[in-house]
């Protein structure tokens, strides 16, 4: 059976400014681009059986200069849905609430186009796509790739290795990096982490 590479999408303004960034659609700087383009030979370096990626601009974009444009577009693999904090910082969101913390609080509800998830409701999401993750790692050759964002990312990680989704806090993602998950002695494990050429 082939491994799991999560490739987190290349920088953005927002990401520079630590802005949350859910379901606001924007592009990678040029900063962006030249990740992207550099995590092509470590994904390159795998034999990928099935791609999938977020439909969100900065992680299609990423796909792309990554050479994947044949990846499966999938809405769980969209980011958090940040709902009121939707580009607010932490600095900013701890001035109000200092001790908030994402993986354990959650968000508070948003406008119609920014609801909100709460922390298991984006468990559910990265459930859903793990089980597709594990359709495609049983019915292809190799392994599967996604690309998509940060926190879901993380959260997508924790339920990989059995934990809640609180356990996301503890996997620190880099813009522009690939990560890999595999299996030792049947058990899912972290073999690589924040990687880059």
């Amino acid at each position: 059976m082939g491994d799991l590479l999560l490739v987190r999408h290349g920088e953005t303004e927002w990401a520079l400014t630590g802005q949350h960034t859910g379901l606001t659609d924007i592009p990678l700087t040029d900063h962006g681009r030249d990740e992207a383009r550099r995590v092509a030979p470590l994904v390159g370096s795998h034999h990928v059986g099935a791609a999938f990626v977020s439909p969100l601009r900065r992680a299609r974009e990423t796909a792309r200069l990554a050479g994947f444009d044949h990846a499966t577009v999938d809405p769980d693999l969209r980011e958090w849905d940040y709902g009121a904090y939707e580009g607010v910082t932490t600095l900013e969101i701890h001035r109000t609430r200092p001790h908030w913390y994402l993986f354990d609080d959650g968000v508070p509800p948003g406008p119609p186009e920014h609801p909100g998830e709460t922390p298991e409701q984006v468990a559910a999401r990265a459930d859903r796509m793990l089980s597709k993750v594990d359709a495609a790692l049983a019915n292809n050759e190799g392994s599967v790739v996604l690309f998509s964002h940060g926190h879901f990312l993380r959260v997508l990680t924790a339920r990989r290795l059995g934990l809640p989704p609180s356990g996301g806090a503890h996997f620190l993602l880099a813009t522009g990096t690939v990560s890999r998950l595999s299996t030792e002695h049947g058990r899912p494990v972290v073999s690589g982490w924040n990687l880059r050429p």
